[in-house]
């Protein structure tokens, strides 16, 4: 198995993972808040969408999917642009509302984006430094893991207060 085939299942397994979670949800359950102060499952979704958007983005050269597909525009949340969950409030993260149905198909844009960069990477390619401001800097390799793990722990968490639900 090259490394690209490996770093695609991964991504493959948290995009099933976030359509498993989404089937079967209203709106209701998407924005109930465990314990009353959790994080909700809409906010885990669009969170865990929007950071592997912008890191794998920034890592590639690509633009946002968020941005670039009009995604900001359809979801019309009061928060920037940029914004991608961390550091969120309890109002802010009231303020993430969306259907299944959209929060769906922005992680699948995302999914395809990150998948079609894969594709093209060589394990050469993974010793890249994208990001500086760490000590030490972070490489290419290093980067996609981390988004891999923190996207697989909110997916987990969305899942988890899916079962509190039921």
């Amino acid at each position: 198995m090259k490394t690209s085939e490996l770093l695609l299942d991964a991504f493959a397994r948290i995009r099933e993972e976030v359509e498993a979670t989404l089937e079967g949800l209203d709106g209701g359950a998407l924005t109930k808040r465990p314990a009353g102060t959790g994080n909700s499952i809409a906010w885990l979704i669009w969170h865990l969408g929007r950071v592997e958007d912008a890191q794998v983005a920034d890592a590639a050269g690509l633009e946002q999917v968020w941005t670039g597909q009009g995604f900001q525009d359809r979801f019309r949340l009061p928060l920037a642009e940029r914004d991608t969950g961390y550091g969120h409030s309890t109002k802010q993260v009231d303020a993430v509302q969306a259907e299944p149905d959209l929060l769906l198909e922005y992680y699948d844009a995302v999914h395809w984006q990150t998948a079609g960069f894969l594709e093209s990477l060589t394990d050469e390619d993974l010793d890249r430094v994208v990001d500086r401001r760490w000590d030490p800097p972070v490489t290419l390799g290093v980067r996609l893991v981390s988004t891999i793990a923190d996207c697989l722990q909110h997916v987990g968490q969305a899942a988890y207060a899916k079962g509190l639900g039921r």
